[in-house]
């Protein structure tokens, strides 16, 4: 098994959205891509707490994959790429690792 987990700060505005719109759409979008690639296993992804520090990331994406072919399918879909291309618009920075388990 794999688990690839990926944070990401987000723009406080951007593409016609502010910080709170764009983690919702985001979460319902990547959501649901558990629908759309067999390979993804499962996925949860959670926005900061209003309540917590600023300084934390804004969106938590975790994901688990039974190898990694299965890893780079998810990566290449074209469903995946749709969304990681608004990502590119929208954060402002990004931190990953991919693990087994």
């Amino acid at each position: 098994m794999v688990k690839h987990i990926v944070l990401f700060k987000l723009a406080s505005y951007a593409e016609g959205k502010s910080k709170q719109e764009i983690g919702k759409y985001l979460k319902t979008k990547l959501e649901g891509l558990r629908d759309l690639i067999p390979e993804l296993l499962k996925i949860e992804v959670s926005i900061n707490s209003s309540k917590a520090s600023a300084e934390n990331y804004d969106l938590i994406l975790v994901t688990e994959f039974d190898n990694f072919s299965d890893l780079n399918t998810y990566i290449n879909h074209p469903e995946h790429q749709k969304i990681a291309q608004f990502i590119s618009k929208v954060k402002t920075d990004r931190a990953a690792i991919d693990y087994e388990i």
